[in-house]
């Protein structure tokens, strides 16, 4: 078949066959009157499939071309200076916790004890991480409608202990980044935004505009399938601060002291000729570590789906934000039985999702769990508010009964409630307004079978 052809002649029929086959079985159905509405799935054309076929047959395995565009491009697209892509929002929220942890920070670093400001109404990986290192989460209430960290609250968080704030933007509503941000520089705290489902979203501070994730000291994202742009497992570590971002380089590239990226040696032309610690003089740079790291980086594949998709960013989140109104219009005639979510003051949220909260009658227990089983029999996905509150979990178990690793300060009364009485729904942009609707019709109708 390709006897007669060059590699780059070759090459370009490979992929103008794998762009037909993507319009061929790949393409969008139409939604038909009873089929599953899932709360999210991945939304892609010829372009992503493209992509991936380009960069298999390079078949350069591990980090490559398409990882530097990307970690080149991302950051141009949300305002931030540097971007570190990781193999998951897990591991971005690990490294960028873990990169507080580093020497180089010096008295600023986060050591075992020292505590970190977060919610338990959170999902776990922003949590685990502080637990793990052996520092100490120290866990407020957020507010309901809008599932965020209650600021009134958060500053008798904050003890001689404290060292860092670590929150995510909840479903793609933005907590109050002024009043986070300045209680940081109050008190010399380090700032992690979890951007994770929050990607697209701004945030005005004194009239000034900025992404969410680039506020803080460290962002991080996931590009999960459920989220608002995916490579199918990744994420991404981002700052604008240099020395953050040689710690985040050196832990997620095995801890090294080398930048030079894999398949590169010598590019400061000092590979042999210096002297690290207690190392023989000359000892190869490539195998010394700084610190005690870890390999999370990603595939070129992923990272080449990834290029494709962040072209399509600004458009896949007028899209959320459309859908996510026409459910709130359409649902605005429940709010006897059901408080709907409202945006953050100062705030265009990228929405991942639409977080409902039953209004339970006095006296009887809440009625979700009987609710979204309705509204799952009548093929609508729903899901929980992630943990609820994380704390009350099985794995805190070994920490509540030890009496220490973490603390909780007030009440945690409304994130009880997130745990007991709210859920979501989606609005990722492959909804068309035909299953938003119907998303709409399935909760009224839900709602009137409990009266």
């Amino acid at each position: 078949m390709f006897e007669n052809m060059s590699e780059a002649q070759a090459r370009a029929q490979i992929l103008a066959m794998a762009a037909e086959y993507c319009d061929r079985f790949h393409a969008p159905k139409p939604y038909a009157a009873g089929q599953r509405i899932p709360y999210a799935s991945r939304v892609f054309d010829r372009r992503e499939l493209a992509s991936l076929v380009d960069s298999a047959l390079d078949f350069w395995l591990t980090a490559g071309r398409y990882t530097e565009l990307f970690e080149q491009q991302f950051p141009r697209a949300i305002g931030s200076v540097f971007c570190s892509l990781v193999n998951s929002g897990s591991s971005a929220n690990l490294l960028a916790f873990m990169a507080l942890t580093s020497p180089l920070l010096g008295e600023r670093a986060v050591r075992r004890g020292d505590e970190v400001i977060t919610v338990a109404a959170a999902f776990p990986t922003t949590v685990s991480p502080v637990v793990q290192f052996g520092a100490v989460p120290v866990f407020v209430d957020v507010t309901i409608p809008q599932y965020n960290v209650d600021v009134s609250r958060i500053e008798a968080a904050v003890s001689e202990k404290t060292k860092a704030v670590f929150l995510a933007h909840t479903l793609g509503n933005p907590f109050d980044l002024k009043a986070v941000r300045a209680l940081c520089d109050r008190h010399g705290l380090w700032l992690i935004e979890d951007n994770c489902d929050a990607l697209g979203a701004k945030y005005a501070i004194d009239g000034v505009e900025k992404f969410t994730g680039t506020v803080g000291d460290i962002g991080t994202s996931s590009f999960y399938p459920a989220h608002h742009i995916t490579m199918g497992e990744g994420g991404a570590v981002y700052t604008d601060n240099p020395l953050l971002h040689k710690i985040i380089r050196s832990m997620r590239d095995w801890g090294r002291d080398c930048v030079c990226p894999g398949g590169t040696d010598n590019l400061c032309g000092r590979r042999f000729d210096r002297q690290y610690g207690e190392l023989p003089p000359g000892y190869d740079h490539k195998y010394v570590y700084s610190h005690f790291g870890y390999n999370l980086k990603v595939t070129d594949m992923q990272a080449a789906v990834g290029c494709a998709q962040l072209e399509k960013l600004p458009a896949f989140v007028e899209r959320r934000r459309r859908n996510w109104q026409r459910l709130r219009d359409g649902l605005a005639d429940v709010q006897d039985r059901l408080i709907l979510p409202e945006p953050a003051p100062s705030s265009t949220p990228s929405w991942f999702g639409f977080a409902l909260t039953c209004i339970g009658k006095s006296g009887r227990p809440s009625a979700r769990s009987r609710l979204t089983q309705l509204i799952e029999g009548s093929g609508v996905q729903t899901r929980t508010l992630f943990a609820g509150n994380v704390v009350k979990h099985p794995c805190f178990d070994p920490l509540r009964q030890a009496g220490a690793g973490y603390r909780v300060v007030g009440s945690l009364e409304a994130t009880d409630r997130v745990l007991t009485d709210a859920f979501w729904l989606g609005v990722y942009p492959g909804m068309t307004d035909e299953m938003v609707d119907r998303m709409v019709e399935v909760v009224k109708d839900s709602v009137r079978q409990l009266k």
